[in-house]
């Protein structure tokens, strides 16, 4: 949110309006609310002082509680502060109606250095801030502290890794907070946990709206970095796994891409390979059976005895082997 100048500077009988309340805030304000934020801005360097709550109504024909209203409006979109004064009775006045100071009658945000994160924001996620994600700003700078280059590399970060929602931007800066990371680089080292390529798994796994667990980024970790795979071929073990148990499974998947790695399998081209090769011996298995099965019996009569009702089954204890590992 960008700062406003609420000072009439001109004329005594002249009320001056920064077009930045008009572009950014009298839109989306109910027509109410902009005529008490009028008033006040009339009545700014009045003699007599900024008019209580009382006189505002007056003036306006609303009641107090419809003038409250509008300064609880401007109080969070930053524009305004206001308290209760108890020396005047418990009314509540604008926080500068007993300032000497004239600025004093907004915390408006003046930095220069906001107001370009306002601005990259808005490139960034290539749209006109919504009051929700000004305010949201506002709170990573002032309340959470973070410095303006570290919000840019939030949203960068973040919009870099397909989510542009203020929700989840929000979620990973007290993420940064709790965990009391204030600069670039601390945050570049934590980015792990929101990595494009680990979200990329969740999803395959129909996991949604959180962030992966620790056991969790120890399995993917192993697989990026250890294993050295890269995206498609991660995602070829989940979709296998999916496919296979119907249910998402670190440790099967483990399974799939350890056996992998232990044959050399570098692009996807070679897990085919791989496949091939164990179809090929399922096969040949298959065939030396028959052969053995021949060889006793080359008439192909079956020994007379009272099991011969039953078919008789053949396994391929190869591949129930192998299924049995990777559960």
């Amino acid at each position: 949110m960008t700062k406003l100048t609420l000072t009439n500077h001109v004329q005594t009988n002249t009320t001056v309006l920064e077009n930045e309340f008009i572009d950014r805030h009298m839109a989306n304000a109910n027509g109410e609310y902009v005529k008490v934020y009028l008033f006040l801005l009339r009545h700014l360097n009045d003699p007599a002082g900024v008019p209580k709550i009382s006189e505002i109504a007056d003036a306006l024909d609303y009641t107090e509680k419809d003038v409250i209203r509008a300064l609880n409006y401007w109080k969070n979109q930053g524009l305004l502060d206001y308290e209760v004064r108890p020396d005047a009775g418990g009314e509540v006045l604008p926080a500068a109606a007993h300032a000497s100071d004239v600025s004093d009658i907004g915390q408006f945000r003046s930095r220069k250095e906001f107001k370009e994160i306002l601005h990259v924001t808005e490139q960034y996620l290539q749209k006109t801030l919504s009051h929700t994600e000004m305010d949201a700003i506002t709170y990573f700078y002032e309340t959470l502290g973070m410095s303006a280059d570290l919000i840019e590399y939030l949203i960068e970060y973040c919009v870099e890794n397909n989510h542009k929602s203020i929700h989840y931007i929000k979620k990973v800066a007290l993420s940064w907070y709790e965990q009391k990371i204030t600069t670039i680089a601390e945050a570049k080292c934590n980015t792990v946990f929101y990595n494009k390529d680990y979200y990329a798994v969740l999803n395959a796994y129909g996991i949604k709206g959180r962030a992966p667990a620790a056991a969790e980024t120890a399995f993917m970790k192993r697989w990026y970095e250890e294993y050295g795979f890269s995206q498609d071929i991660v995602l070829e073990a989940v979709n296998r796994t999916m496919n296979t148990i119907h249910q998402p499974s670190f440790d099967y998947t483990e399974s799939i891409l350890k056996d992998w790695f232990q044959k050399d399998v570098h692009k996807m081209g070679d897990i085919a390979a791989v496949d091939a090769a164990y179809m090929s011996r399922k096969e040949q298995k298959a065939k030396a059976k028959t052969d053995a099965r021949q060889k006793r019996n080359p008439a192909g009569n079956a020994p007379n005895n009272k099991f011969n009702n039953f078919d008789s089954r053949s396994y391929d204890m190869e591949d129930l082997e192998r299924k049995l590992l990777q559960q």
